[in-house]
């Protein structure tokens, strides 16, 4: 019963589930998470799909897009980040409340791209600490979809109190778990 996060008892009258703080606290924020766009270049456009019809983020629970930080719970950086833009990202990202998740979608925001000039950061994550990263020059939306469900699984691995205490002491070295990759081949 040790890996049984909810829980029924018939003995007890009425219609009571007995549960653990962290996984309802995971549950709910795993099923509504509020992406915040920081569309810096083409995959921006890959981006917009994965919002529209074809694709619906909606059906995942992540359908509400704010543009405001404070309002906002996951950043994802789509397309090339320039040194002028870094310090734009990173004050946007300490504006965020906590819990907050950062996706790096595109090989751009994900690593420099084909871009290795000075002006071009190399990686976001030298300025944010990236949860998880998603592959292609511009990556599918399917694969920003994977990226997202990912974030999901990540969020509700996590330990609420636990969690929040690691990210607020030292926010941009490594956070518990390991960063993950979207995109990639599919081992199923």
């Amino acid at each position: 019963m040790q890996n049984q996060t909810v829980a029924y008892d018939s003995k007890v009258e009425g219609e009571v589930i007995v549960t653990q703080a962290d996984a309802v606290i995971n549950w709910i924020r795993k099923h509504s998470v509020w992406p915040m766009p920081m569309g810096l270049a083409c995959c921006a456009i890959e981006l917009m799909a994965a919002g529209g019809s074809r694709f619906d983020m909606a059906r995942f629970g992540m359908e509400v897009m704010r543009f405001s930080p404070r309002q906002a719970d996951c950043m994802i950086v789509a397309g090339t980040v320039t040194y002028k833009m870094a310090e734009v990202v990173r004050r946007i990202y300490e504006q965020m409340a906590e819990p907050k998740w950062v996706v790096a979608m595109g090989a751009c925001a994900s690593t420099g791209g084909m871009y290795r000039s000075y002006a071009t950061l190399q990686g976001v994550d030298r300025i944010v600490p990236v949860d998880v990263y998603v592959s292609g020059c511009p990556p599918r939306p399917e694969a920003l979809l994977d990226a997202m469900i990912k974030l999901q699984d990540k969020i509700g691995r996590e330990s609420a109190v636990k969690n929040l205490a690691a990210r607020t002491a030292k926010p941009l070295e490594a956070r518990p778990g390991a960063p993950e990759l979207a995109g990639a081949g599919k081992e199923r």
